[in-house]
């Protein structure tokens, strides 16, 4: 019959919760080392859906092993609770965010609960509260005296459906990562964190041995660090005319100042902030306002693809060269972003396709300052810039310097005037933390008209998200109608003085959360500096891919800006990281709007938990799609159901088995295979576990090994150590599947006559010289070509050897019909055959 699975899941889930199995105290053991076991949390979204199945469950298959191995397994869980999601679910709803979260959480927990995964529910943390919210605003508040938060007006991602801020990860090719929209610019004032300032520490990945290589290679071209020379060039005041020394300057970033003599017009980004002073000092204001406003709102990706149109408008301004005083006007394009470098380009159509293509298109000047050493460069005849290497031309005293050796002469000189100097620059910009909405951590700031801009007091926090509030789609945020929310008194003054209603992205609240779960109830700091020592680094962090340069990269901030204040002292949150794949169907991830998902409920009601844990891991490796298929999850069943029957059915008479052999007496060819079986499949599941997490083979391994006990034959009167091998084989099964059919495991072992729970018990090892075989493998030639194999016992005489080779169907198909001329017989290796 089927195994019992609901009864057997909520017998042993109930013992676990008894146990405590899986809750771990902050008494450290000195006999076992820690392990800090931490999956990606989920947003409340109300229900597992089957990606949360696979994430988890190869979490938990991970904490099983090492609970075994003799590991201290902390693994907690809990909810990214807050922001635009919970938001939205509240306002579709009709309820309040508040409400509808967590109602959400209690349906999370419970279904967390049923599928049996190992979490120690007492480290619970869920983001929306103010208990873990307030850390929130007093790491914003230490950040703030540290000199990392400013405030500043600057053009943001808008998500115009969302109605909040994205930052630039957030709004990959032009579309909002939660909703798809397109993405606007839209020019307002926020805060923002100075994620530049530890550029250079998250480019180093040393300390980070097990993570991902693409993981790592998405972070350094996010972060895109470039060597060149920062130039100052000059607002002219006209044509002719210069401005006072004192008056604007334009830097400009480079890493060709070998070229500098050859700039013959500069470009600025539409969103550089000197355009707005531009455009209101225009007599075609109306035409370039109109223009740059286009051009803000097209994807920054498009903007600067080779095959994008180049389109440009002059400013009717001029700028300063540095180098040689010469006036060259001053452009808005496309092409150029502030995304990289300063916003402003300085352009030299000789020696870059694109500025060539762009001074044709506009009748610009074009100015030859690299000489081709093979053949001179004459301006009239150029059909494209001449982007090789060569000798410098018009270029003042570095005339006739090979290009390549001018760089850092220019830039030491240039540096002696003054006028320009070596510098770093990064793709990374500075992480826009403010979002327009309701549902986040309040921003600890308060507004005052003759203070100014004041921090929350830390004995004042948290700064609470006022519950009677009315959530509703809008243009403007909630908070703002909400007067007491909003009115306050100045810290400084006691004047009249006004809250910051911009919240939180709720990347802030998981950059730290790893570590607050090592010490969640403290009231009086994030964590306690020891017991976050002892439990950090995470030693497996496991999540999604899609978080490579948004979360991981903000996690790994924030772990650098805790270290320099003392909380923690290592230099990186996570020690190794696991990145799975998708669960998909009919080759599409799982999405409501695709209408592909599938109820975790539905399958687990049917076939039970482990079921699905055991299809999830053997459907493919873990960083890999899983393409969900009902066959597969049927065939997983039918696995577990044949350990279910063979030990269930049997269970008297395995138990009046013998327990352990001699290993020199007197095998059986079948027991030593079954041998050779049993402590194959214990290496295999260990090292695929241990070192690969490569479940889907270890699983595999289990069946085989489950064939190979279903194979033995247990008539012919057979020896007493054959039937303790037979014992043996059957008695490693719960260990051996304890990792991904834990409740299953759990029975099995005690019908196996062992007291409860297996995870209080050793891993199981396996003997080496069990894992000799007493078979060996012949190849077999046909007129010197492969043609087949055979596996033989290793002391076969060589005359049954070619007996064996010849029976073989393949051979056969050889040699029908042809004259065996000659028959050579390598001892253990070959079998020849040479045939007419």
């Amino acid at each position: 019959m089927e195994y019992p699975f609901q009864i057997i899941e909520k017998k042993w889930q109930d013992f676990w919760e008894q146990k405590r199995l899986f809750y771990v105290d902050n008494e450290f053991s000195k006999e076992k080392p820690k392990f800090y076991l931490l999956s990606m949390f989920p947003y409340p979204s109300g229900v597992l859906h089957m990606g949360h199945m696979s994430n988890y469950s190869i979490a938990d298959a991970v904490a099983r092993f090492k609970m075994m191995k003799g590991f201290q397994v902390l693994q907690p869980m809990g909810y990214d609770s807050f922001g635009m999601p919970a938001e939205n679910y509240a306002i579709k709803h009709n309820s309040h965010p508040k409400i509808t979260t967590h109602e959400n959480i209690d349906k999370m927990r419970k279904q967390f609960k049923s599928v049996g995964f190992g979490y120690d529910w007492d480290r619970e943390i869920v983001t929306c509260d103010p208990e873990y919210y307030r850390w929130n605003q007093w790491f914003f508040l230490k950040m703030y005296e540290k000199g990392l938060v400013y405030r500043k007006s600057s053009y943001v991602n808008w998500c115009p459906e969302c109605q909040t801020v994205l930052a630039n990860e957030q709004a990959e090719n032009g579309v909002c990562w939660r909703c798809d929209s397109q993405v606007e610019q839209k020019e307002i004032e926020q805060w923002f964190i100075k994620i530049t300032d530890y550029a250079e520490e998250l480019l180093d990945h040393s300390k980070l041995g097990g993570w991902p290589h693409r993981v790592i290679t998405m972070q350094k071209n996010w972060i895109g660090r470039s060597s060149g020379t920062e130039m100052f060039f000059k607002l002219a005041l006209n044509k002719t005319e210069m401005m006072e020394d004192d008056q604007i300057t334009i830097p400009v970033f480079t890493t060709r100042p070998d070229t500098i003599f050859g700039c013959t017009y500069l470009v600025l980004a539409a969103e550089h902030p000197l355009v707005t002073k531009i455009i209101e000092e225009s007599s075609d204001k109306t035409n370039l306002k109109k223009f740059t406003d286009k051009i803000i709102n097209e994807d920054k990706l498009l903007r600067t693809a080779e095959d994008t149109e180049k389109v440009g408008m002059f400013t009717g301004k001029y700028a300063i060269n540095p180098v040689n005083d010469q006036k060259i006007p001053i452009w808005i394009a496309n092409y150029v972003v502030m995304d990289y470098g300063t916003g402003a380009v300085m352009c030299v159509p000789a020696h870059d396709q694109r500025d060539f293509e762009f001074a044709q298109k506009y009748d610009l000047p074009i100015k030859i300052v690299i000489q081709n050493p093979d053949k001179n460069l004459v301006l009239s005849e150029m059909e494209k810039a001449y982007l090789d290497d060569g000798i410098l031309v018009d270029s003042k005293q570095f005339t006739g310097m090979k290009n390549r050796e001018a760089i850092k002469e220019i830039t030491n000189w240039m540096y002696s005037q003054g006028t320009g100097k070596k510098t770093v620059h990064y793709r990374l910009r500075d992480w826009g933390i403010s979002r327009q909405r309701y549902w986040g951590t309040p921003i600890p700031m308060i507004y005052c008209e003759k203070c100014g801009i004041i921090p929350v007091p830390e004995k004042d926090l948290p700064v609470k998200l006022p519950d009677d509030i009315q959530i509703k789609r809008s243009t403007n945020n909630p908070l703002l109608s909400h007067s007491e929310f909003m009115n306050t008194t100045c810290p400084k003054c006691g004047g009249v003085a006004r809250r910051e209603s911009d919240t939180m992205d709720t990347f802030f609240d998981s950059s730290w959360y790893y570590a607050r779960f090592c010490d969640p109830k403290n009231t009086q700091k994030p964590f306690d500096e020891a017991i976050a020592d002892h439990w950090l680094p995470v030693d497996q962090y496991i999540g999604g891919i899609e978080h490579a340069c948004m979360h991981l990269l903000y996690a790994r901030f924030f772990h650098k800006f805790m270290r320099d204040i003392g909380l923690v002292t290592t230099d990186e949150p996570f020690k190794n990281l696991l990145t799975q794949g998708m669960v998909t169907k009919d080759g599409a991830k799982m999405s409501k709007s695709k209408d592909n998902t599938v109820d975790p409920q539905t399958y687990i009601d049917r076939y039970g938990s482990d079921t699905i844990r055991v299809f999830m891991l053997f459907a493919s490796p873990p960083e890999k799609d899983v393409e969900w298929n009902d066959e597969g999850v049927k065939g997983a069943f039918r696995f577990l159901n044949r350990i279910w029957i063979l030990i269930s059915q049997k269970q008297d008479f395995i138990l009046n088995l013998p327990k352990g052999y001699s290993a020199d007496g007197d095998i059986s060819a079948q027991a030593k295979k079954l041998r050779y079986s049993t402590h194959f499949t214990i290496q295999k599941v260990t090292e695929d576990i241990e070192g690969k997490m490569q479940f889907n083979t270890a699983i595999a391994a289990i069946m085989e090994h489950l064939n190979n006990i279903t194979k033995f034959n247990l008539e012919n009167n057979i020896s007493e150590i054959d039937k303790a091998i037979y014992r043996e084989a059957i008695d490693v099964l719960p260990k051996l599947i304890s990792p991904f059919a834990p409740h299953l495991s759990e029975e099995i072992w005690y019908l196996l006559g062992n007291e409860p729970s297996i995870l209080d018990s050793d891993w199981i090892s396996y003997n080496p010289k069990y894992l000799i075989k007493d078979e060996i493998t012949y190849v077999i030639q046909i007129n010197g070509k492969l043609r087949s194999k055979i596996i033989v016992d290793v002391e076969m005489p060589s005359a049954e050897v070619q007996i064996k080779a010849l029976a073989d169907e393949k051979v056969q198909k050889y040699i029908k019909g042809k004259e065996i001329k000659k028959v050579i017989v390598v001892p253990k290796k070959l079998v020849s055959f040479v045939v007419k």
